[in-house]
């Protein structure tokens, strides 16, 4: 209820400010020990994935929170794990405003950010005032700047800098915002990125003392042919997991919508079935060896046991949070609890 007329309130401001008003919100809530008048504690239905154990297997997507400056509210949300990011080496603003565009009838949204973030340095000094103690992902990019040929340094700089932070780190070569980023996803440019970054997890895991898995999310604009050359490529590096998926290009379901048109990612309602397609494709040439991690278009709880019997490991939810609330969380946990 009271999540409901906050969004209401909100959702009369454009989209990024509202957005950032309600990171805002719920960190104040749970800075002065309100959160459970919008939030609840996570669901007990745990699972381990990548050798990490997981309260509940719904989790917070990237995007949402780039530079961890919301962590302990979002966290009061009831989320079984959080991902924080994309982060890239140096600060950047992203591309101009509007950059990001509701389409409420269809539950979907349209954005463009291009990785705004306040770089990896000031993610890390945010996570030292953090209370949180469960499973937090850190998302890392590549600088707009940086050429395709030098990305690894980007990736395996940002990866020394939150390995002993992150409980698993993802590697986002998918974003449609970064011009040419998702080249990233085939080839020798995949095999270069994915050698390079399990190199370093190998030495990074013998100073610190402890080994942090590294996921890979791709884009859901694949075909079947790239999907099973992804798969080859997960498996012949031992990537700790995948997350499928990232934004579409795509625009059926929100065809005639106000911002249809608009450049940009699209999430919400109308990615479900192409992203759940893809963890059917995924899954079926992983066959259990590369844990999946389900993301695109859970607007309920059916969305995300749908996700599980596909093949998903666990799931993340980010559009559908912003319409629903904290209710899609208990929602999603029950609905896996279900079918297990």
């Amino acid at each position: 209820m009271l999540y409901t007329l906050a969004r209401s309130l909100m959702f009369k401001l454009d989209a990024e400010t509202s957005h950032n008003l309600a990171l805002g919100g719920m960190n104040l809530l749970s800075g002065v020990g309100l959160e459970q008048l919008i939030g609840s504690k996570p669901m007990h239905l745990p699972v381990e994935v990548m050798g990490l154990r997981f309260p509940n297997p719904v989790g917070l997507a990237a995007g949402l929170d780039k530079n961890a400056s919301a962590v302990d509210g979002l966290a009061a949300m009831g989320f079984g794990f959080i991902e924080v990011g994309t982060v890239t080496p140096k600060p950047q603003s992203g591309n101009p405003k509007p950059r990001l565009f509701r389409l409420e009838d269809r539950q979907a949204i349209i954005n463009r950010m291009g990785f705004n973030n306040d770089g990896v340095d000031q993610l890390l000094k945010n996570l030292e005032n953090c209370r949180y103690d469960g499973i937090l992902g850190i998302n890392i990019g590549k600088n707009k700047d940086t050429p395709n040929a030098q990305a690894n340094d980007d990736y395996l700089y940002c990866m020394r800098k939150v390995y002993s932070r992150a409980s698993y780190i993802t590697i986002n070569i998918s974003s449609p915002n970064t011009p040419g980023l998702r080249t990233l996803q085939f080839g020798e440019s995949l095999n270069s990125l994915l050698d390079c970054m399990k190199t370093e997890q190998s030495k990074l895991s013998k100073v610190h003392g402890r080994y942090v898995p590294i996921a890979l999310k791709i884009a859901p604009d694949m075909g079947p042919e790239e999907f099973e050359l992804v798969a080859a490529s997960l498996k012949a590096y031992e990537m700790d997991a995948v997350i499928a998926t990232n934004t579409t290009l795509s625009r059926d379901g929100v065809e005639g919508c106000q911002w249809a048109e608009e450049a940009g990612g699209l999430s919400g309602a109308p990615v479900r079935n192409r992203s759940t397609a893809a963890i059917m494709a995924l899954s079926k040439h992983l066959k259990g060896s590369v844990p999946i991690i389900g993301v695109g278009g859970i607007t309920e709880g059916f969305d995300a046991a749908e996700k599980i019997q596909a093949g998903a490991s666990l799931v993340q939810i980010y559009t559908g949070f912003i319409y629903q609330g904290p209710s899609l969380i208990r929602d999603s946990v029950k609905a896996i609890a279900e079918i297990r």
